[in-house]
């Protein structure tokens, strides 16, 4: 039982703060001398040299930047101010272009920080100053933010296709139909919520002739076709086998850079500072996954993995119930730690019992990536919450925030469940 020991440990560990990667690394060290001794680490140098030779986890830094360096662009700023006028006179309008500009910045940049600072910036005081209902809004930022978790280009996905195994390219396609899904129901239930509640989303007044709003459709469109652009070359180069993801998160770089110049933007200094940015966040993804590939090994030599298979193939109703159970303690897990933590340790230690009940790896992972999404909004360390609540005005509470955020959560619970029940309604059952 060395092994569900040591996962404890590490857990009560994170639970106390300790950071993610020294935690992993410390607790596999400790509990690998106890039961193997010094030689079990002979093999690490070995394991760290694969990592830095994986083609595929050189995407993370690649399209990192890309999103970095499209925050420094004012794209956030230019998208909400172009929505918001077309939008406005709508009860609710605010909020709906909230949902669908992060669903474009999710498309073209990924960053889930940027995306939830940028629009709590921008978006959250415009909608208090027309007295929005504070916590639907809160709520509306953070789940917009949150989309860059399964519309690609994911870093989850990413990290979900090197750790189980199976093609980036098709983690992207699956995760197009539940993306989409999120944000046609993010919008529905804005707008029944503002329909049994006109006092929550008022209609901004409108003073604009035919001449004016012709021009502003136009300015929007202006504002919406470079990330469009950006989104079609990424993506349609996976899609269409031109390019591998890494090759394409390589060709996003450049079209930043490009959007960048278009904008009149590009400095040396923003690449410089987009270029040292990157590295603090492919430096903490990859210490925690080398902390993570130590505590793999101990885990596996203390003989871990095989008590977590035997427990989990007893399971009553065989592949559902594994399904079930899995899903259940990733989203409790969410609620405490982070999900690269979960992607490196936890979705190794149950991916062998998914291939050996024969479940669909594609479909395994869409279901670990919608629920690693609900982590970002999940209180107490929902990240989302704490980057909104990090740039909110003072009126705002930390309260009105978790309030807000809770329908939210229901409506990725209920994605989450038909991804489970009916793969084939997302063309999931084409991938398999």
């Amino acid at each position: 039982m060395a092994g569900i020991i040591m996962f404890f440990v590490a857990l009560v560990m994170l639970l106390f703060g300790f950071p993610v990667a020294f935690t992993f690394g410390g607790v596999a060290v400790f509990f690998g001398l106890i039961v193997e001794g010094p030689e079990l680490f002979a093999f690490m140098p070995y394991r760290i040299e694969s990592i830095m030779q994986n083609t595929v986890l050189m995407a993370i830094p690649l399209f990192v930047f890309m999103g970095i360096v499209l925050q420094k662009t004012k794209l956030a700023e230019q998208l909400l101010e172009s929505m918001a006028k077309l939008f406005g006179s709508v009860r609710g309008g605010l909020a709906i272009s909230t949902i669908l500009v992060g669903a474009l910045l999710a498309a073209s940049t990924g960053v889930v920080g940027a995306s939830v600072v940028a629009m709590g910036l921008i978006s959250l005081p415009v909608m208090m100053k027309y007295k929005y209902d504070v916590p639907m809004s809160c709520g509306t930022i953070c789940a917009a933010g949150t989309l860059g978790q399964i519309i690609p280009p994911s870093i989850v996905l990413i990290i979900l296709g090197d750790v189980l195994g199976i093609p980036v390219g098709d983690l992207f396609k699956g995760a197009i139909g539940p993306g989409l899904m999120l944000v046609g129901l993010y919008v529905a239930y804005i707008l029944i919520y503002t329909f049994l509640n006109p006092e929550s989303a008022p209609a901004m007044p409108v003073d604009m002739d035919a001449g004016t709003k012709k021009q502003e459709y136009w300015i929007a469109i202006k504002a919406i076709i470079p990330p469009l652009a950006l989104i079609l070359i990424v993506l349609g180069s996976i899609f269409e086998g031109i390019a591998t993801p890494t090759e394409s998160s390589a060709l996003g770089g450049a079209g930043a850079i490009a959007l960048a110049a278009a904008y009149r933007q590009f400095s040396w200094k923003m690449v410089f500072d987009s270029a040292t940015e990157t590295v603090r966040v492919t430096a903490m993804v990859f210490g925690i996954l080398l902390g993570a590939t130590a505590f793999s090994m101990a885990f596996t030599y203390t003989g871990g993995d095989a008590v977590v298979e035997e427990i989990l193939l007893q399971l009553p109703g065989e592949k559902w119930g594994f399904l079930i159970l899995s899903m259940l303690v990733i989203m409790v897990l969410g609620f405490f730690i982070d999900f690269v933590e979960i992607s490196f340790i936890i979705v190794p230690m149950i991916a062998p019992v998914a291939e050996a009940l024969g479940i669909p790896m594609v479909w395994f992972a869409i279901l670990i990536a919608m629920n690693l999404q609900t982590s970002f909004l999940t209180p107490p360390f929902g990240f989302s919450l704490f980057y909104l609540k990090g740039v909110a005005p003072p009126g705002v509470r930390t309260v009105d925030i978790y309030k807000g955020v809770m329908p939210f959560i229901a409506i990725q619970a209920g994605v989450l469940i038909s991804i489970l029940l009916f793969p084939a309604f997302y063309g999931l059952d084409k991938i398999f």
